[in-house]
């Protein structure tokens, strides 16, 4: 199936994110698994859309029809041109509404010749009954990356209103299903501007995740001086900029596989790393240390839990956090770096840094409990796609 994009309409779409709706939809294809072959086409009165759809469907490829004015979820796309299966999907209300047009030669004289856009050619085939209205049964739905279920979208953005309203829809769409508290109530006052500003001045998100990477290794040094607020600065915009970087990737369509690697070998890394220096800053130099003591164990229940949740994503196909709701609530707590911070931060403050590490330590390993019990409970259930 070829892509037909229409570019008459491209001046009624406003950008977001900086990326206006006809390079989003280039964007789009370029990063499907198989590029499609491509036709991009303007109009004029003599030559309406419907005209122009005559015409290529009579030299016989299938059709995925999309006007250069759509926002269209990349999933949805490649949905469409995998199934080739003929008919209509409509998404938005009022002035967002847009169509997708899945045609074969045959549907040619069914066009309207007159139509000047691809929603007109999809209301009045579905008037006429020349084509149904696609259900999206067989797409998967759930974002791996996201570990959660997201429902596809296609509108187009006519004014600044709808425009501000898509981007904050989107940049809540791109947060995790799972995740820690700080994360999810405390970083998106903070984020959210971070992401418009890195879209805005085009700001690649390796760069920013380049910038997390020197930030997550140069407080090392602090912790392990006993320098925390310096540290705890450094450590605290690391993780800002942990949860900008794929978000201005997904919403701009710059996630790359590097990328991914940086982020993710990053975030497996250097919590480690942070654990020991924070316990070498609290005095401790022997393993006879409490506060040293704690730190191995961490160290170790940490690298369990690691092992529990890869054999649990292997058996279901999916991040053990995405399988219930419980699951994805429990997340918010857990020991993770995030929360392990707040906790040796908090036990600073009073006074009593060796019975932080030691709290986090418990929790850390009451956290591998729980996660090696639920990888158990749940072991039987079948694999689930992702």
């Amino acid at each position: 199936m070829n892509l037909f994009i229409d570019k008459t309409t491209v001046a009624r779409s406003l950008p977001l994110f900086g990326l206006d709706p006809l390079a989003r939809l280039l964007r789009t294809a370029d990063r499907l698994p198989t590029r499609p072959p491509m036709v991009v086409q303007d109009g004029d009165a003599a030559r309406p859309l419907g005209t122009r759809l005559r015409e290529a469907l009579a030299q016989g490829p299938d059709l995925l029809v999309l006007d250069g004015s759509a926002v269209i979820d990349p999933r949805l796309m490649g949905h469409l041109l995998s199934r080739g299966q003929p008919g209509v999907v409509l998404g938005g209300e009022g002035a967002e509404r847009a169509a997708a047009l899945c045609l074969r030669p045959e549907h040619a004289a069914a066009v309207p010749p007159d139509a000047a856009s691809v929603l007109e050619v999809a209301d009045a085939l579905l008037a006429a009954g020349a084509l149904p209205q696609l259900d999206l049964d067989g797409m998967g739905l759930f974002v791996k990356n996201l570990r959660r279920e997201v429902q596809p979208w296609l509108f187009t953005v006519p004014d600044d209103a709808s425009r501000r309203a898509r981007e904050r829809w989107m940049f809540w769409q791109n947060y995790k299903g799972s995740t820690d508290a700080l994360t999810r109530w405390v970083y998106p006052p903070i984020v959210w501007p971070l992401v418009r500003l890195s879209a805005r001045f085009r700001v690649h998100p390796n760069w920013i995740t380049l910038v997390s990477v020197v930030l997550a290794f140069a407080c090392v040094p602090y912790f392990a001086a006993g320098e925390f607020l310096v540290g705890f600065l450094m450590a605290y915009a690391m993780t800002i900029l942990d949860s900008v970087d794929g978000k201005v990737a997904r919403l701009t369509l710059t996630d790359s596989a590097i990328g991914n690697v940086m982020d993710h070998g990053l975030d497996i890394v250097h919590p480690p790393l942070w654990y020991l220096a924070w316990a070498w800053g609290l005095g401790a130099r022997s393993v006879e240390d409490p506060a040293m003591l704690a730190a191995l164990w961490l160290l170790g229940f940490y690298v369990a839990d690691r092992i529990v949740l890869g054999i649990a994503k292997a058996r279901f196909r999916r991040g053990l956090h995405a399988m219930t709701s419980l699951d994805g609530a429990v997340r918010t707590w857990i020991a993770r770096r995030n929360i392990n911070m707040v906790i040796l931060c908090v036990a600073l403050l009073v006074g009593e840094g060796t019975a932080g590490m030691v709290a986090c330590a418990a929790w850390q390993g009451l956290t591998l409990a729980w996660h090696t019990a639920r990888t158990a409970q749940l072991w039987g259930r079948p694999a689930t796609a992702a």
